[in-house]
């Protein structure tokens, strides 16, 4: 039992200083490729931060227990559009700005595709057929987001626009290295979580929701905190729909069409299911309406996690 709990600090601290070396070498290779800062927070770290996800679903496939994944999956949502939105926009210096086109293009999309998984399991499973539509809305998104040049490359000002190959190989192995290093603390956090959690003998679908779930939300946590304390709200953004996203369609798809997910409990996914849809259309609100989030609104969608929490252990 003690051993887990160090397991867990040491994981803590391996996910905290690979989020910062992570957001200064991105913040260079964005400058050297062009790229926007969200377009690259949303596809580099936003699947290098679902590898975790990744790691659990397949195995969980394998295992023969697939609805794992899925509450990992939608425990996950909840988590980064509630807390980890909310906190940063306590953090930032006024709040989140969302003003940019290509962020309030991709908030429709990440709204739907976020719901999407938990109507296509209404039937009690999601087949291969599901997992392939996943997939298929995912690359859809992909293609949107670079047919238009204009929404994906940025030419920055007063800073080198070119580097030398040292400094690139530098920040590709800084990169390289970050994105393992998340893995293996976010693996530690879900190891340990779960074998502390599961002496309670909770449901897998409630393992899946909280202990997994926020487990494998600590890279992308430490990530945005560090981007916040920057400033740089587009990377915070980008990064949390690209967890969404990915997660909603590239992982349970990947997972589906391994091992169809059947959920054998349902209970504790309709609660989940609830605070879900909550959550998605109060973040799709919050950033159409002002164009920013500020740190009131940042402050409700915590309490809309904390209201979650409180409901399911109510109800358990």
């Amino acid at each position: 039992m003690i051993s887990q709990i160090f397991i867990l600090l040491g994981s803590f601290l391996l996910l905290a200083l690979a989020g910062k070396w992570l957001i200064d070498a991105l913040s260079r290779i964005g400058v050297c490729l062009k790229l926007k800062e969200f377009v690259l927070a949303f596809f580099v770290v936003g699947i290098g931060a679902t590898i975790p996800n990744l790691i659990i679903g397949v195995a969980s496939a394998l295992k023969g227990i697939p609805e794992l994944s899925f509450g990992d999956v939608v425990g996950a949502n909840i988590f980064d559009i509630s807390i980890i939105v909310g906190l940063t926009a306590l953090i930032s210096r006024s709040g989140l700005s969302s003003n940019s086109r290509t962020v309030q293009g991709s908030a429709v999309f990440v709204m739907v595709i976020a719901l999407l998984p938990i109507f296509l399991i209404l039937d009690g499973s999601l087949s291969r057929m599901d997992g392939i539509m996943l997939l298929a809305g995912f690359a859809a998104y992909a293609v949107w987001l670079f047919s238009k040049k204009d929404r994906f490359t940025k030419v920055y000002e007063n800073r080198p626009q070119k580097f030398s190959r040292g400094e690139i190989v530098k920040d590709v192995f800084t990169i390289l290295t970050g994105l393992i290093l998340l893995m293996i603390g976010g693996q530690g956090v879900v190891h340990s979580a779960t074998f502390l959690y599961e002496t309670f003998n909770l449901p897998l679908g409630l393992i899946g929701i909280f202990v997994v779930a926020i487990g494998t939300s600590m890279p992308e946590t430490f990530f945005c905190l560090h981007a916040a304390k920057k400033g740089q709200d587009w990377m915070i953004l980008g990064n949390l729909m690209g967890n969404v996203a990915i997660t909603s369609t590239f992982i349970l798809g990947i997972v589906s069409l391994i091992a169809p997910i059947k959920i054998v409990d349902f209970s504790p996914f309709i609660i989940a299911r609830i605070f879900l849809i909550i959550a998605v259309l109060s973040f799709f609100i919050l950033i159409k309406t002002g164009q920013k989030i500020t740190r009131r609104e940042g402050l409700v969608l915590i309490g809309i996690y904390i209201a979650f929490l409180i409901v399911e252990i109510l109800t358990k």
